[in-house]
């Protein structure tokens, strides 16, 4: 839950709000779940739910010290690097990448959270991905890491 959140809101105390928020919906609203075995795909909906709801509260609201302390807090889930790659992308192909790579959903239930077509889901998973190996690219280039290929002859 904490690293779907983190992706969304980048802020701990929003985050720790996103999570608390959904544990109490969660037992709260059990008894509307219709099969066990949907549990974790309901949850997270529940999850980014809450996300989005303080993510639009927040966002006129952000301070210059918050968001100094986003860029320079230390994530011990997420390398520093994963991060910047995953701060490039706008915040729907964030969630999609971090619910495929990092929570480890399929496609359709990325859909079933989303409230999306499966199609969009895959269709955002392979923007993101040419993002990122667009900012990968430049990244190797500034930092005079370019790679080569070596010629034969």
């Amino acid at each position: 839950m904490y690293k779907t959140a983190k992706a969304i809101l980048k802020n701990d105390e929003d985050v720790l709000d996103a999570m608390q928020e959904t544990a109490l919906t969660c037992w709260e609203k059990i008894g509307t779940l219709r099969q066990e075995r949907f549990f974790k795909t309901w949850m997270t909906r529940i999850l980014i739910n809450h996300c989005n709801e303080i993510y639009r509260q927040r966002r006129y609201t952000v301070s210059d010290e918050m968001i100094l302390e986003a860029e320079t807090q230390e994530n011990g889930y997420i390398t520093m690097e994963w991060e910047d790659f995953l701060n490039g992308l706008d915040r729907k192909h964030r969630t999609v990448v971090i619910l495929y790579y990092v929570q480890g959903f399929k496609t359709r239930e990325i859909a079933e959270i989303l409230k999306v077509n499966e199609s969009t889901v895959r269709s955002r998973l392979a923007a993101a991905r040419d993002k990122m190996e667009r900012l990968y690219e430049r990244s190797n280039v500034v930092s005079g890491r370019k790679f080569m290929k070596k010629s034969i002859g």
